[in-house]
């Protein structure tokens, strides 16, 4: 098994393959991270995966979760147009998993949206990982190697909360102008990793979220109540431009609802925490309802 890109999502997946006894290899950039995928059981590799040489992966035959973040920049990913160069000199693995975006989908204007939804990205980050999916369909299709693209949500978890900017009252969008937004929690996204690993059909492409969408106001302000904090202060959306990070200003662009109905159905997935207050409730210290 190799992960690419073992951070924290990676490094739980590594310590679950760990526990069934599985040999893991985790792909990382620095030594402290390194360190990490050490402490979880596996052999950590520190290699730039955009630049250096990758023989050192040994990927051929081999089962690999391509968890790494394209550059900040441009509309491609040449991370894994590198990668692809890779396996075409070093031999091409069994299956890979990518773990993309569902801001491939671009704005949708609130509708609810599925795996048949057209990709029309927008922003540059959500181009970078269009431009992933393609190379690494154009991949499968060239070296019969085994695919399946995971489009994720934003993902939260106890040690993943907005706590910070909801403490120094960094204000959200009123409720009724904020665009849908979608999650999905950590220990979910983990167990559909394995999921889709051991069970997806090849070429299959699934939204990751837990089906529940809210508004980006709602999620922060149910976060605040379930830490007992003030709610963030509202502003008009016509006032966020001037308010809030462009980061943000990105986000609340795009409206969409999306559904996970494949994800079940196909995988036979069941969550753990299919919406926001039962994965908040443990965090403070509370059984979800």
């Amino acid at each position: 098994m190799i992960i690419l890109g073992c951070g924290s999502i990676g490094q739980a997946l590594a310590t679950r393959y760990r526990q069934r006894g599985e040999s893991v290899l985790g792909v990382v950039r620095s030594a402290e991270t390194a360190a990490a995928v050490a402490a979880a059981g596996a052999q950590a590799l520190q290699l730039d995966l955009e630049r250096d040489d990758l023989a050192a992966l040994a990927p051929a035959g081999k089962s690999v979760f391509h968890l790494a973040p394209p550059p900040s920049a441009g509309d491609e990913d040449p991370l894994t147009a590198h990668l692809i160069d890779a396996f075409a000199r070093h031999g091409h693995p069994r299956r890979l998993v990518y773990i993309g975006t569902t801001g491939v989908y671009g704005d949708c204007d609130g509708a609810w949206v599925d795996e048949d939804w057209p990709p029309r990205p927008r922003a540059p980050r959500s181009l970078r990982r269009w431009d992933a999916e393609q190379r690494l369909r154009q991949w499968s299709r060239a070296s019969g190697a085994e695919l399946v693209i995971l489009r994720v949500a934003g993902i939260y978890a106890c040690d993943r909360l907005p706590l910070a900017r909801i403490r120094s009252a960094q204000p959200v969008v009123k409720a009724d102008e904020a665009p849908w937004s979608n999650r999905i929690h950590a220990e979910d996204f983990v167990e559909i990793c394995i999921a889709a690993m051991e069970r997806a059909p090849t070429g299959a492409v699934y939204n990751v979220c837990d089906g529940h969408p809210s508004t980006m106001t709602d999620y922060f302000c149910q976060v605040a109540d379930a830490a007992g904090l003030p709610r963030p202060p509202q502003i008009p959306l016509a006032a966020a431009e001037d308010r809030l990070s462009a980061g943000m200003l990105s986000y609340l662009k795009e409206s969409r609802r999306l559904s996970n109905r494949r994800l079940l159905e196909e995988l036979g997935v069941r969550l753990r925490y299919p919406d926001l207050a039962q994965g908040l409730a443990p965090c403070f210290g509370r059984d979800a309802d």
